[in-house]
């Protein structure tokens, strides 16, 4: 059953003596399903308006390193992916950023490994975008990073920090720039709900410009654009919850259903379904 707190930073834990790693020193923690679609090159072109239904990202074109990169991400080679990314420049920057966010989030064990990783991305995202300041892929991972980052230092810390302020402000861009990117859609709906979860109705409207009846219209809006979004799904159902309590449980165990029932396309679907099915039954 999901509740307000169930936050889906990692499907692994970590050890006392393993939150002291640093990033980079060890190998990447290995996909665990062997179930997981795979993809070459080839075929990941003929299925790439699904992969990327949530943000309208160009497909590489058939022979180029970068269709590789792709594949091997969306294949659950994470590392390899972001490996493959990092050595093509900016043009590759979004793979890279993409592939360790997606690592950090669900199979990094250490914790501080795991901070470390968003903060990679933070800065490679935002120096993107201090360079191409529309660049919409460098604006939403950025984002995501720091949501995800906020998250494992506390929300309220990262609030004081002026992070949210970034991340909403990189979100919104984003819309703008392109109204049918459902992901960035749903990264905003969660802000909002989080917010006004550690800060209240009052205060988050007044000083973050955050409310409840914008994060339902947003997460509306996200899975309308982007209806295979299991995780869209799982964050919806906690802002439910962190809005209105017990009152839209029923609601919220609906969309950890649904989303537990998907057909993941790709790894990083395959990692959503696993934790909506942990959720349901936790």
């Amino acid at each position: 059953m999901p509740h307000s707190d169930f936050k889906p930073l990692s499907l692994l834990s970590a050890g006392p003596a393993a939150a002291t790693a640093a990033a980079g020193t060890e190998p990447w923690t290995p996909l665990p399903y062997p179930d997981v679609p795979r993809y070459d090159a080839r075929s990941l072109l003929a299925h790439w308006p699904r992969l990327h239904a949530g943000h309208a990202l160009p497909p590489p074109a058939p022979d180029a390193p970068l269709a590789e990169g792709w594949a091997l991400y969306h294949s659950g080679e994470f590392e390899r992916a972001a490996a493959l990314g990092l050595r093509h420049g900016p043009d590759g920057l979004a793979l890279a950023n993409q592939a360790t966010a997606i690592y950090a989030n669900y199979l990094e064990p250490r914790e501080a490994v795991r901070l470390a990783m968003f903060r990679q991305v933070i800065e490679r995202a935002g120096a993107q975008v201090a360079a191409e300041p529309d660049n919409c892929q460098a604006l939403y991972w950025q984002a995501y990073a720091l949501g995800r980052y906020s998250q494992g230092i506390s929300v309220a810390r990262a609030l004081a920090q002026g992070l949210g302020t970034k991340l909403k402000g990189a979100l919104e861009h984003v819309i703008e720039l392109q109204p049918e990117h459902g992901d960035a859609h749903l990264a905003l709906a969660a802000f909002h709900a989080e917010v006004i979860d550690k800060v209240g109705a009052l205060v988050g409207r007044m000083t973050y410009g955050v409310r409840a009846e914008t994060s339902i219209e947003l997460f509306e809006r996200g899975l309308a654009l982007h209806p295979q979004s299991a995780a869209g799904m799982m964050e919806y159902a906690r802002a439910l919850l962190m809005l209105h309590g017990e009152s839209r449980l029923g609601e919220a165990n609906g969309l950890y259903e649904k989303a537990a029932a998907l057909t993941p396309a790709d790894a990083r679907e395959r990692l959503d379904v696993e934790l909506a099915r942990a959720g349901l039954t936790d």
